[in-house]
């Protein structure tokens, strides 16, 4: 390919190439990028604020999080819940009074037509001399009683008709009707239900201890493992122990730890549950076993 071919136009081919960029420029089609390490979360990195973590703690996901953040988070998801429910009860009255005064209209109008039925139970005497006057009377009031009611009933469908036209015969959107919301407060990583008292603190084991937070987090190697000193970092799998809340690789976990099941830092007794693994974000090879790939889902055209 010359220096100039993947801008040339003259060519009698529609490349891979021109198709991409005029897809990218016309803002129709599924747009897929491969995401490079420099937009992939550290694994000391809080998955809210995305900074590193002063204080962590972990989810039993084992999402990890800096306490304050997701302090927050839960109180306003539990602000937004009783939000929510108090529209929900307002709703839920609402239609409690419109089916009460539906109910007593129906008996009114029940109390209506038993009254209209009973007064028409009365009869007159008739008169064999005038009765045949009366009925053809009464068949001409009939038919144009029969008229006008047919020429109102059409008028009045004709109103009552929708109309998209003309701004007195729009039909209305009718209220929405809210759900009884949940009370559960769900974790934004994972879905699953969220407490405060379920969050474990995590303490990192830093690479030199003499160095302060901030020379701290300017180094790229922060943190080793409590056990055997490895340095931690996307590419190394992490496990937190409840107990104690330190952090060691998986390598440790599968070869020391798992053999007795004893946390080597406080000596209680480990159990599966008590092993969480920490998910990290990943490095910016596809062997790592995270999905690098981001999508845009856009209109797309069908010719």
């Amino acid at each position: 390919m010359t220096r100039h071919g993947k801008n040339c136009t003259a060519g009698a081919v529609y490349t891979y190439h021109e198709k991409k960029k005029d897809t990218a420029a016309s803002g129709y089609g599924t747009q897929s990028i491969r995401l490079g390490k420099d937009a992939i979360k550290d694994f000391d990195c809080c998955c809210l604020s995305l900074q590193p973590c002063q204080d962590p703690v972990v989810t039993q996901d084992g999402y990890l999080y800096e306490k304050q953040a997701i302090l927050e988070y839960i109180l306003h998801q539990k602000t937004e819940i009783a939000k929510k429910m108090k529209a929900y009860e307002k709703q839920k009255q609402a239609q409690k009074s419109t089916s009460q005064l539906e109910s007593k209209s129906e008996e009114r109008e029940r109390v209506e037509r038993f009254k209209t039925r009973e007064n028409s139970i009365v009869s007159k005497p008739i008169n064999p001399f005038t009765s045949g006057q009366n009925k053809g009377i009464e068949k001409g009031r009939t038919d144009s009683s029969s008229a006008e009611s047919s020429t109102g009933s059409a008028a009045t469908s004709s109103q009552s008709l929708p109309s998209f036209w003309i701004p007195s015969l729009t039909p209305e959107a009718k209220p929405t009707l809210l759900k009884k919301p949940s009370k559960i407060v769900l974790c934004p990583m994972s879905g699953r239900p969220i407490k405060m008292n379920e969050l474990i603190t995590v303490r990192f084991t830093p690479l030199d201890p003499s160095l302060d937070r901030v020379a701290l987090l300017t180094r790229q190697d922060r943190y080793v493992c409590a056990v055997t000193r490895d340095v931690l970092g996307n590419s190394v799998p992490c496990a937190v122990l409840r107990p104690s809340g330190t952090v060691v690789t998986q390598e440790c976990v599968e070869k020391l730890i798992k053999k007795d099941m004893i946390d080597p830092v406080t000596g209680d007794k480990l159990s599966d549950k008590d092993i969480i693994t920490l998910q990290r974000g990943g490095t910016g090879y596809a062997a790592s076993g995270v999905d690098l790939r981001a999508k845009e889902a856009r209109p797309v055209m069908q010719v």
